[in-house]
């Protein structure tokens, strides 16, 4: 690969992340310079003859930004655990090299899942607002009360990376029960918290808090939808920071509505941003950040440095294998 890649950046990223590009020598970085997403027209025409792209999870990378690029494109790194933004087919075909940073953020989503779980089920938000409108005037013993994690079953949707962090934080609250469910048991993974690989229906049945961690794809797309929170307990809190998508959210609110479920916790949602006067946004018992999950300065930092990986696919998608220990910038640049 010609050492005098043009590489385009489409966001403003942290500051170790072009020092590693200029440091790799040969690279001619154009970068949209925003916090805000590129614009659909200015990406097509940023990535324009370039050899190198840098995007970020909010960037559709599809065959019209491919088409715009042209031949010479020959490597897309996305500052991203996720990559259901790329068009990883269309992109096989055409033989460019992808990578992704699978390992920088698992602590800090973890961290961010337990903290919205304890904000959601103790109704932190509630209580914050009580004070600041008057609502707090004496000591009440139901007022504000929510629910504990002491002896209760969690059940968590995905036990990868994340998902295990998760649990392994939840532990020393005194959970009683770990279930999981996936494509597949993980025996090896399970065993740290003795948790029993189910089927969906029963996690749901089960459950007192559910924790969905897993990648989007198409068999979890709007996996959480009417029937699986029927099944849920009245008194079960519901939480989700993989992907908006894999949400039903009309039946979120629903459930919500009626009791069906105590209260929900969303650190992404679809679309995003969630509009203001979305449904959901009226509710007491529903908790949503803006996607913050790895919104710490050192996850940020590392997310442009670190390991790059390939996403998991057949034999034909492994030109750079795991491990390989380029960065995802310094990918570009070799």
């Amino acid at each position: 690969m010609s050492r005098a890649m043009a590489v385009f950046v489409t966001r403003r990223i942290p500051a170790e992340g072009l020092r590693v590009l200029a440091e790799a020598g040969g690279c001619r970085v154009q970068q949209w310079d925003s916090e805000e997403p590129v614009p659909r027209a200015q990406l097509l025409a940023g990535v324009s003859g370039k050899q190198g792209l840098l995007c970020l999870l909010s960037d559709r990378i599809d065959r019209e930004v491919l088409d715009a690029a042209g031949p010479s494109l020959k490597v897309i790194s996305t500052m991203s655990v996720g990559f259901d933004h790329l068009a990883l087919d269309e992109i096989k075909k055409r033989g460019i090299r992808v990578g992704y940073t699978p390992d920088v953020l698992t602590d800090a989503t973890a961290e961010l899942s337990v903290a919205l779980l304890l904000a959601t089920c103790r109704r932190l938000p509630e209580a914050i607002e009580q004070v600041k409108n008057g609502g707090w005037t004496t000591w009440k013993p139901l007022w504000m009360c929510g629910y504990g994690l002491s002896n209760s079953t969690v059940g968590i949707i995905g036990l990868g990376r994340i998902g295990q962090a998760v649990a392994r934080r939840l532990k020393p609250f005194g959970v009683k029960n770990f279930l999981y469910t996936g494509s597949r048991p993980k025996p090896e993974s399970a065993a740290e918290f003795q948790a029993e690989f189910v089927p969906l229906t029963r996690l749901a049945e089960e459950s007192d808090f559910v924790v969905v961690t897993c990648a989007l794809t198409p068999d979890t797309q709007g996996m959480c939808n009417k029937d699986f929170f029927s099944r849920m307990k009245k008194t079960s809190v519901f939480i989700n920071t993989s992907r908006g998508a894999v949400v039903n959210q009309e039946d979120l609110y629903d459930a919500l509505v009626s009791g069906q479920i105590a209260a929900a916790g969303l650190d992404v949602t679809t679309p995003e941003p969630l509009p203001t006067d979305h449904p959901l946004l009226s509710l007491k018992n529903c908790v949503i950040l803006p996607h913050v999950g790895s919104a710490t300065y050192a996850t940020r930092t590392t997310s442009v440095g670190s390991p790059c990986r390939m996403p998991h696919r057949p034999p034909a998608w492994r030109s750079l294998k795991d491990g390989s220990g380029a960065s995802s910038l310094q990918l570009l640049c070799q």
